[in-house]
């Protein structure tokens, strides 16, 4: 967080009237049996994220809810001040001190909500599960949804991260449903509670959540193993050339964002991603004479060039997490008129994931610095490739990438790269693809000379 003046006012407004609700709260709730087992269990919750994974959040919200109809409201609240104890000490004191405050107005709200909704606690719970089920659902969501309008407030008052409509889009809107079933989850836990089995409905309830939360640590895990393998490949091609340095980081982030604007599933959108970090690795078995050289390409460097793609299927043909996107990988270079390489295939015969990746390919490329040119702008290279739908790329495809570059911005390449070299007499090179008046690789050669 930043220091002006707004935002610290607002983290001191909320922190101010957390601290108000929890002496409140305080004169009001009755320290029982479940207030200390829960409290104790979210403490542990500390030793738990450094163990098994992320569970804390899930912690949180489950044990909150529960003691909604466990012990009432102010025991909620009483235990919610636990929670700035179990966060990570390396984030700043500001926002520890907010996440602390904001979770004690979440419980408040939830409680709130629960009674004035007819939700009753202990064994009366038993008498009316329905209705306890229905106000318990009204605290979940009004819990998120203070929870939500909070984070807004303070990343609109920030102005230096993301926005609100990213946070909703992106994190509340991708968090709710789970977060809610975790609400239920706590629900569960006390009608299991009040039923008889009092503390033991701890284990019966969150010991399984525990450890499928440690099972989807360890699988996190394994994929940012695989990633760290794919950077590594990627590492080695960009210290062969400065110009291109970040391009499949770039790539990735560009396929993506089209992805998620395609509403790909998670497995075919992180398939995706892998796709557009590696579809040049396969540039690692090309000699460095050739991608460092600046001007026109003759016929055999043209075909080192074209190898790529088959030698790109080679290198990562023997792990088996990218299986599903050796063909992406190979096909990149094809165009929707067939003049592609290197199997000539055109329309939707390219397939489906090679056709996104040329399109953010070829986009970053012209967005980018190279030794014979400076980068072109946004706007321009939109308009050369809306110019090339039907000949080189999927016509739906580009208006849809049109259309959430147009919308969600673009981060061009980094600042540092290299100034174009004036000594270059080449109008472009072999990286630029033969895009209408851009410019580009045709034929077996790189293009006509300046």
């Amino acid at each position: 967080m930043t220091s002006r003046w707004p935002l610290r006012l607002t983290v001191a407004i909320c922190t101010a009237a957390a601290t108000l609700v929890v002496v409140v709260a305080l004169f009001k709730t009755r320290i029982d049996v479940p207030t200390v087992t829960l409290g104790l269990l979210l403490l542990m919750s500390v030793v738990l994220r450094s163990r098994v994974g992320p569970v804390r959040a899930v912690l949180d919200h489950v044990v909150c809810i529960a003691l909604l109809l466990l012990s009432g409201p102010a025991a909620t609240v009483i235990v919610a001040v636990l929670l700035p104890l179990t966060q990570d000490r390396r984030l700043p004191l500001m926002r520890r001190v907010f996440n602390g405050a904001q979770a004690v107005l979440c419980a408040t709200a939830a409680g709130f909500v629960y009674v004035t909704t007819g939700g009753v606690r202990g064994d009366a719970v038993l008498d009316a599960p329905g209705h306890a089920t229905v106000s318990g659902f009204a605290a979940i969501v009004s819990w998120l949804t203070v929870n939500a309008a909070l984070m807004c407030l303070v990343l609109w008052l920030d102005g230096s991260g993301p926005t609100p409509l990213m946070f909703l889009r992106k994190v509340a809107g991708a968090t709710a449903l789970p977060m809610t079933g975790y609400g239920l989850l706590g629900i569960l836990l006390a009608v299991v509670w009040i039923g008889g089995l009092g503390p033991i409905a701890v284990l019966l309830v969150l010991v399984p959540l525990i450890v499928a939360r440690w099972a989807l640590s360890l699988y996190e895990a394994e994929r940012n193993a695989q990633a760290a393998t794919m950077r590594a490949f990627i590492q080695v091609i960009e210290t062969k050339d400065l110009y291109t340095r970040g391009h499949s980081e770039r790539v990735s982030d560009g396929v993506g964002m089209l992805g998620r604007q395609l509403q790909l599933n998670e497995d075919r959108q992180l398939a995706l991603e892998h796709a557009g970090l590696l579809h040049d690795v396969g540039k690692v078995g090309v000699p460095t004479r050739i991608i460092q050289k600046p001007g026109r390409l003759d016929d055999s460097e043209m075909d080192a060039i074209r190898l790529h793609p088959a030698r790109g299927v080679e290198l990562i043909g023997n792990i088996p997490f990218l299986e599903e996107v050796k063909s992406a990988v190979l096909h990149h270079h094809e165009k929707y008129d067939g003049t592609g390489y290197p199997a000539g295939l055109s329309g939707t015969n390219i397939p489906y994931f090679a056709r996104i990746i040329g399109i953010v390919d070829a986009f970053d490329c012209l967005t980018s610095t190279r030794s014979y040119r400076p980068a072109r702008s946004v706007e321009e290279t939109l308009q050369i490739l809306l110019q090339d739908r039907y000949t080189h790329f999927d016509p739906q495809l580009v208006d849809s990438f049109v259309e959430v570059i147009r919308r969600d911005g673009w981060k061009a390449a980094a600042a540092d790269q290299p100034a174009p070299d004036e000594t270059v007499r080449a109008a472009i090179d072999h990286d630029d693809l033969s895009l209408g008046s851009g410019g580009g690789a045709s034929g077996s050669a790189a293009g006509p000379e300046a």
